[in-house]
């Protein structure tokens, strides 16, 4: 029993530590650490134990003081443990009543058991599944919003008055960070090529990757009448809205589009890669601002960002804004198709992302025998 105790204090100070409680988690070593004493007592080996006791009784009042500021449980279990300290140094006095020890021994068992699994359990699952208390009392930092501000215009997504800022940015040139269905992204709008000019500085993209594009929905397409095949049509109706993009042959039917002035710097000279992402505010957004030039938001080379706080800490100081989604729908990009002769030989996986490359050639196997 007392090893298992000794143990779970471990377990219990080691997860507590991951989380960043730092307090909780060095009382629980502590606490641990103590159980070895337990052992040498049973087996009647009190040599040196004094000098300790009085040690510990000093250490474990301050724990006391900074345990009332956390929670009832780590304040009883600190409280228990000056109790339990006293009871050994009464036995190296050989004046413990055997009565008075076995009674803090099962209270102080208790209180360790109890907080330990409920530290385990509430850290495990990130709720507060068993209780721990409140705490006595708090003590409040003289710097209030302490906090640094962030670098650049950080709305959220769920206000409507976020949006319009951030369409606004966008509208007026700007390069803004904007959550997507699968990573978060650069946003700059198509009719300002200076800001996708930004854009490749930003990221320190290499010139020769190009720049796809981002649409709302599908009859802004149709709209724009391309040149596109009843076999192509139909395999977009069924990757869009979505975690696919398509690659298709690049035309002034574009500008019908509303790409305006952003035509020569996104796509290549013969493609464009069009996408019709599957997120309500990202959907909002580009009908306030028209088709947006879209890349992932992380330095070239690095990995995708995917939540808002990953966007602003690499590149908030480079920014004018970022739409706060909290996190993303998935840790991958979208997955990019060649579709610029599907009617002659079918498409290619340019790059596959989050929809695998053989879900998508089982779509357009689909379409293709339709």
């Amino acid at each position: 029993l007392i090893l298992t105790g000794g143990f779970v204090q471990l377990l219990a100070g080691f997860l507590t530590f991951r989380k960043y409680d730092h307090l909780g988690g060095a009382a629980f070593f502590t606490f641990s650490a103590l159980w070895r004493p337990l052992v040498n007592i049973s087996v009647g080996n009190s040599e040196g134990f004094t000098a300790g006791s009085v040690a510990f009784l000093v250490l474990n009042a301050f724990l006391i003081v900074l345990a009332s500021t956390f929670n009832v449980v780590l304040l009883c279990m600190t409280l228990a443990m000056e109790l339990l300290t006293i009871c050994f140094l009464l036995f190296t006095l050989e004046k413990l009543p055997l009565p008075f020890e076995i009674v803090m021994l099962s209270i102080f068992s208790i209180i360790c058991f109890y907080g330990a699994t409920a530290s385990l359990a509430n850290n495990m699952f990130g709720k507060d599944l068993m209780m721990m208390g409140t705490p006595l009392f708090t003590i409040e930092s003289s710097k209030k919003d302490a906090k640094d501000p962030p670098p650049c215009i950080c709305p959220r997504s769920h206000c409507t008055s976020g949006l319009r800022t951030i369409a606004d940015l966008l509208n007026t040139g700007a390069v803004c960070g904007v959550p997507t269905d699968t990573v978060y992204a650069l946003a700059a709008s198509c009719k300002h090529p200076e800001a996708i000019e930004k854009v490749y500085r930003i990221k320190d993209r290499p010139q020769e990757k190009p720049i796809c594009i981002f649409i709302s929905n599908l009859d802004q397409l149709r709209a724009a009448a391309p040149p596109i095949s009843p076999l192509l049509w139909e395999f977009m109706e069924n990757v869009y809205p979505g975690g696919i993009g398509c690659i298709i042959k690049k035309g002034e039917w574009l500008k019908k589009l509303g790409v305006g002035a952003g035509y020569s710097r996104v796509g290549t000279q013969d493609s464009i890669m069009i996408r019709v992402p599957d997120l309500t505010v990202l959907v909002h957004l580009i009908d306030m601002t028209g088709p947006l030039a879209i890349t992932s938001a992380n330095p070239s080379g690095e990995v995708d960002s995917t939540h808002h706080d990953m966007v602003i800490s690499r590149l908030g100081h480079k920014l004018e804004g970022v739409l706060c989604d909290g996190e993303s729908d998935e840790v991958v990009a979208s997955t990019v198709v060649n579709c610029t002769k599907i009617d002659e030989s079918g498409i290619t996986i340019v790059r596959e992302g989050c929809i695998p490359a053989g879900k998508v050639m089982q779509i357009f196997e689909r379409v293709k025998n339709r």
